[in-house]
């Protein structure tokens, strides 16, 4: 039976409606680990075995099976990033004798972009032991902007990457100890880049965009080691991305800058997470997680344009990233039947190797995480949650060549990070 047209477009429209307001990036690379209110309070650590909510859809499918009756959850995390460039840089003349000059400009300002984070989960419990489960939420994104005449503009303005992934799982309770889950993931990514260029007109806008649909999945294994311990392992996949677009110019000049289609691919990587979970008496819970992410996909992005741009058939953007690890600790405490205090530290390691690797898109470094929360159940069907965390980024230094005009960044950057969040959940027998 053939869908009619709304229905078809939904899952579009509800992609770029998220998309929109989903391009902050706060795990290390470009990934968004900020997807449940909850696990915010506690860094994020045990979120493969925690499964307290919905939202477990994400982190481990398996935890589903924990979930009785029926579960929504809406929740919206504000990103607010400091990211303030010091510096200076040159342009090679390679022209004899081959020599160079200071590139004028400004710091560009702060570039780190204040993003808004949604996610929707929906679970149910069926008969036979089946869980199901549906997530809307954003894993992916980058969000940095400098002033347009700053010293770097050769190399980068705009920056911003959005994803929205639609997750459908489902979970199955093997015996009393094991659960297993899995989930497919349907992706839709979006990107846009700009940046100046010194020839053949100085200061003209190169501004490259995209989008594309991908797939992935998601497993996951819950074993319940004793009546207060609980051990999660979970996997999501990595998803290759195709994105079709344009690369256009602000000064037109056939056969040199056209504009033009353009298609580069972009894999997001994959994940793997070990978490444990402990029930220490009535009132505490401590729990542990450490995550692994493969940023080695991330090696470069080759855009092709439909006609050769600057005498080019390829623009290479840089990556040359490591694998990377998270880990993090935290602890709950119930203080009566409506209240529940959260607290959790994590060290989230940067997969950029170096300052020579590092580039103005993407000035991650290591960042140290402390968070606090708390949860208050108004009733049997109601919970509210909120949640703060703030992000210590160590100094960030950056002495980064492009070797396509020849322009040389050093210097370092500044940053933090706050986040505030909260998340309503409505669950019915």
């Amino acid at each position: 039976m053939t869908r009619p047209p709304r229905a078809r477009l939904l899952p579009f429209s509800l992609a770029t409606a998220l998309a929109a307001v989903a391009g902050q990036a706060q795990g290390s690379g470009f990934a968004i680990v900020e997807q449940s209110v909850t696990g915010l309070g506690n860094a994020f650590a045990g979120g493969a075995a925690s499964a307290e909510d919905a939202s477990t859809i994400f982190y481990n499918p398996a935890g589903l099976t924990r979930l009785q009756g029926t579960q929504y959850l809406a929740g919206i995390q504000v990103v607010m990033p400091s990211t303030k460039f010091s510096g200076g840089a040159i342009q090679a003349n390679p022209a004899p004798p081959p020599a160079s000059f200071p590139l004028t400009g400004g710091s560009g300002g702060d570039a780190g972009q204040t993003g808004v984070v949604p996610n929707f989960y929906y679970s149910r419990a069926l008969n036979g032991g089946w869980t199901f489960g549906l997530g809307v939420n954003a894993p992916y994104g980058l969000a940095t902007a400098y002033d347009p005449n700053w010293v770097g503009r050769y190399l980068a303005i705009k920056s911003d990457l959005k994803t929205v992934n639609i997750n459908p799982s489902l979970a199955y309770k093997v015996t009393d100890k094991l659960s297993l889950g899995f989930g497919v993931s349907a992706q839709y990514a979006t990107a846009e880049l700009s940046n100046a260029l010194p020839v053949p007109v100085d200061n003209n806008i190169m501004t490259i965009k995209g989008n594309d649909w991908a797939w992935g999945y998601n497993l996951g294994l819950l074993y319940q080691l004793d009546n207060q311990t609980r051990l999660g392992i979970a996997y999501r996949s990595k998803i290759d991305h195709t994105l079709k677009g344009t690369v256009s110019f602000t000064t037109i000049i056939p056969g040199v800058t056209p504009n033009t289609s353009a298609n580069a691919g972009l894999t997001t990587p994959e994940t793997a997470s070990l978490s444990l979970f402990h029930k220490v008496d009535p009132r505490w819970d401590i729990m542990a997680d450490a995550t692994w992410t493969r940023w080695s996909r991330f090696d470069r992005i080759d855009v092709i344009p439909g006609q050769p741009v600057l005498g080019k058939n390829t623009l290479t953007l840089p990556g040359g990233w490591d694998n990377s690890w998270r880990y993090s600790v935290g602890a709950n405490y119930h203080y009566n039947d409506h209240w529940t205090i959260r607290g959790g530290i994590a060290y989230d390691q940067t997969p950029i190797p170096s300052a020579t690797v590092r580039t103005p898109r993407i000035p991650g470094n290591d960042r140290k995480w402390i968070s606090f929360g708390a949860s208050y159940r108004s009733g049997p069907n109601l919970n509210l949650d909120i949640g703060y965390a703030h992000l210590f980024v160590s100094s960030t230094p950056i002495n980064y060549t492009d070797t396509t005009f020849g322009q040389t960044i050093t210097g370092s950057y500044k940053s933090h990070v706050n986040i505030l969040s909260a998340q309503l959940r409505w669950t019915f027998d």
